[in-house]
């Protein structure tokens, strides 16, 4: 897989980007898009920002927090976000629209998510098939928590169309007022909200791609998570920019990587915690796994997500997808030879 990023790397160097380059960003003031931001999965760019990182790599950063990944991939390709962070999916979504983004980090090796049965149901649910008929949470449509449920289904013989009932729930507290007040019968959700109903004994966890055996037992193999990701044309015309932000991330990976979840609670804003602080370092320690060490992309895991794809989304399935072009990791190699 990395051979593939490479590749990419070489495409757009032939174009005028130069990796080796040094000196100040071409671009300092930079907005970043996130949907949901207080999610765990998105866990990287808080630290990131809190430990100051963007600052040391020379850049002043506005984040936005515009509720969805959909809304996000709106706000780079419609200009008013420079960088995005969402799931990797969608940088081979957006390919198949001609509207391509590229991956420039991967802060999740794993996609995160849950799928959890309402407490009052779960004893009626024996496998995926139980799902037909039910109405599923997900954070929006068309967001990657749709994805993974519209997976199950199709590959347990089921339409994701007709089958089952996708309603938007939301991030955060609003995916947990849902389940109180039994909107739903089952969700896809991430934590802190996760660890947070399960506590609350509002929901039976039945799937967890929050770990390598769960992502497996899920998508039968590996699946990429959280990415951060940009324009082509923007990369192209701001190679330093682009640089400086893989820099900023992959120190925040690292920091991740080398503390505890309870160190990890404790940089977080307070609201953060949804009112409970020990599950929040519960559902930090859950999660850790989940989070890449350098930013590297695991081997296979763009593969996977365009074979997963593929089975429900007829724009993926109908378009011939390049995925050297969804991803690069030369800034991420560049950012770890010279640390």
């Amino acid at each position: 897989m990395r051979g593939a990023g490479l590749t990419l790397a070489l495409a757009l160097a032939t174009t005028g980007i130069a990796f080796a380059q040094d000196g100040k960003p071409e671009t300092p003031n930079i907005r970043i898009a996130v949907g949901g931001k207080s999610a765990l999965f998105y866990l990287p760019l808080s630290v990131t920002e809190r430990l100051d990182y963007f600052k040391d790599a020379g850049l002043n950063v506005e984040i936005t927090d515009v509720s969805s990944g959909g809304r996000t991939l709106q706000a780079i390709v419609g200009g008013s976000a420079e960088i995005g962070t969402g799931t990797f999916d969608h940088s081979i979504q957006m390919q198949a629209k001609n509207q391509p983004v590229v991956a420039i980090v991967q802060m999740g090796r794993y996609p995160g998510f849950v799928l959890g049965i309402m407490t009052a149901k779960a004893s009626r649910y024996h496998g995926p098939k139980d799902l037909r008929g039910m109405k599923i949470g997900v954070t929006s449509l068309g967001s990657s928590t749709q994805f993974m449920a519209a997976y199950m289904l199709v590959r347990n013989g089921l339409n994701p169309d007709t089958d089952a009932a996708f309603i938007s729930t939301g991030t955060t507290s609003t995916a947990v007022a849902a389940a109180q007040r039994a909107e739903i019968d089952a969700i896809v959700t991430s934590d802190p909200m996760a660890s947070l109903m399960t506590s609350e004994k509002l929901i039976k966890v039945v799937a967890d791609t929050r770990t390598p055996e769960g992502t497996q037992a899920v998508y039968g193999g590996p699946y990429p998570g959280g990415v951060v990701y940009a324009t082509p044309a923007f990369i192209e015309k701001n190679p330093r920019t682009t640089q400086a932000v893989v820099n900023a991330f992959v120190r925040g990976l690292q920091w991740i990587a080398s503390h505890s979840a309870e160190d990890i609670a404790n940089l977080m804003p307070p609201e953060y915690a949804l009112g409970n602080m020990p599950v929040y370092a519960q559902a930090i320690a859950a999660s850790k796994a989940m989070y890449s060490p350098d930013g590297r992309f695991l081997p296979g895991a763009a593969e996977a997500a365009y074979a997963v794809l593929k089975q429900f989304n007829p724009p993926v399935a109908a378009a011939k997808i390049d995925l050297s072009k969804t991803y690069t990791e030369a800034f991420v190699e560049k950012a770890l030879a010279t640390k």
